[in-house]
């Protein structure tokens, strides 16, 4: 496929055009010893529980390094990817570093608009990071970002409610059924909240029936195979025979308040909800709150490997500063920091041994998951694969297609999309 330009030709053209990138301060003196200057940071990361933490962790590097200004930008997470393809390629008003998540770094790194980072300082302690974790930082044998925190995903169950029902967590669709129509009888309620408006919570589904969107290794589309339709038809029963209630918008603020103020028994999520959980009513008690693995399908248990990685835009006019900070975001200490006040996974290995991490019980129910989770195809177009997945999900779930044309039809789209793919 046509590559983008290349970082170094990147950092020439803006340096020609004199175009003000990332911070408009005076830059960092390189080899002065001593950092100075402006990084402007765009977390992408949940506003309210989140961002405080990350924030504060900033400010840990500033007082580390009296010169330099991080400056913090909380940008929504849907709109980051465009919002940073947009400054890049303009040239203007990009940050130097961004909160990538895992799929979004090969596609920025094809464009040219990372920084490799092979040889700097923002990689410490190489060997230190999980494998799995260190993934989908690489792009065409270089490193283009550093992986901050690796997550996949579980049920969350409300633990009162099972077990006024006198029911377990469903160990596959079938018993999740059964559970849910336990609850209702017992407690009025609905069972699961599925999220209808993001192709990511379908994605344990499509691994349980044994399928995938796509098979980077043969360059193949899979998501419209036999076992993709199984997966649409799986999701649609369960809405169908009022197991779960879904929506077509607002997903992520109908799912946590429905299940924060009880009105459903689960819901599907990862590790970065749990904060945000145990600010609901249902949860004053945080031991109320259940995480279960993901309901088996009927080919397989699996749940889909995400995270986010720290990347430095290849025209930023403060490099060291932006390196060593990419470093100190993740580091071991402020790993641990992130799980034990965000129960957020590290990427480090040796992370897992600190005090905050072993005392999560989030973090370690999560730590065996993620090491079995499903690893996403780490190509420049992985992005782009959820929105015609999006489109026939929420289309299938809201009566609108039936699964056969829906897997058809995401098939077609990722053949536009992935040019010479079978």
């Amino acid at each position: 496929m046509r590559r983008g330009i290349t970082a170094t030709a990147l950092v020439a053209a803006l340096a020609l055009a004199a175009t003000a990138c990332g911070s408009d301060d005076e830059s960092g003196s390189k080899g002065s010893g001593e950092l100075s200057g402006t990084v402007t940071w765009w977390d992408t990361s949940s506003v309210g529980s989140e961002d405080k933490v990350f924030k504060k962790l900033a400010e840990g590097f500033e007082k580390q390094h009296p010169k330099v200004d991080v400056k913090y930008v909380n940008v929504p997470f849907g709109e980051a990817q465009n919002k940073f393809k947009n400054a890049a390629q303009a040239g203007d008003g990009a940050p130097d570093v961004i909160r990538s998540e895992v799929a979004w770094t090969p596609d920025f790194a094809n464009l040219g608009y990372l920084a490799p980072l092979d040889g700097t300082a923002a990689l410490k302690n190489q060997d230190d990071f999980l494998k799995q974790a260190v993934a989908s930082t690489r792009y065409d044998g270089k490193t283009y970002a550093v992986p901050q925190v690796i997550d996949s995903m579980g049920v969350f169950y409300n633990k009162k409610m099972f077990k006024e029902a006198g029911v377990d967590a469903p160990a596959d669709l079938n018993d999740l059924k059964t559970v849910a129509k336990k609850i209702k009888d017992k407690t009025g309620k609905t069972g699961l909240y599925l999220r209808g408006d993001d192709p990511y919570y379908f994605l344990s589904f499509l691994y349980g029936e044994g399928g995938d969107m796509v098979d980077a290794a043969s360059k193949t589309v899979t998501v419209d195979k036999p076992e993709g339709v199984k997966a649409f038809k799986a999701v649609k029963e369960l809405v169908d025979d009022g197991t779960a209630k879904t929506d077509a918008s607002d997903g992520w603020e109908n799912m946590m308040q429905s299940f924060k103020n009880g009105d459903v028994a689960m819901m599907i999520n990862g590790p970065w909800a749990v904060a945000d959980t145990l600010t609901g009513k249902e949860f004053t008690d945080k031991d109320n709150l259940g995480v279960a693995p993901v309901p088996a399908g009927s080919a397989a248990q699996g749940a889909p490997q995400g995270g986010h990685n720290l990347a430095v835009y290849a025209g930023s006019k403060n490099l060291d500063a932006s390196y060593a900070f990419v470093e100190y975001m993740t580091s071991v200490d402020s790993q641990a920091t992130a799980a034990g006040e965000l129960n957020l996974l590290p990427t480090r290995t040796s992370a897992y041994a600190k005090k905050e991490a072993v005392d999560s019980e989030i973090v370690g129910f999560f730590k065996p998951v993620v090491e079995t989770a499903v690893e996403r195809p780490w190509i420049p177009e992985g992005g782009s694969l959820f929105e015609p997945l999006r489109v026939e999900y929420t289309k299938v779930l809201t009566g609108q297609t039936t699964p056969e044309k829906a897997a058809k039809a995401t098939g077609d789209s990722y053949r536009k999309l992935l040019k010479d793919w079978k």
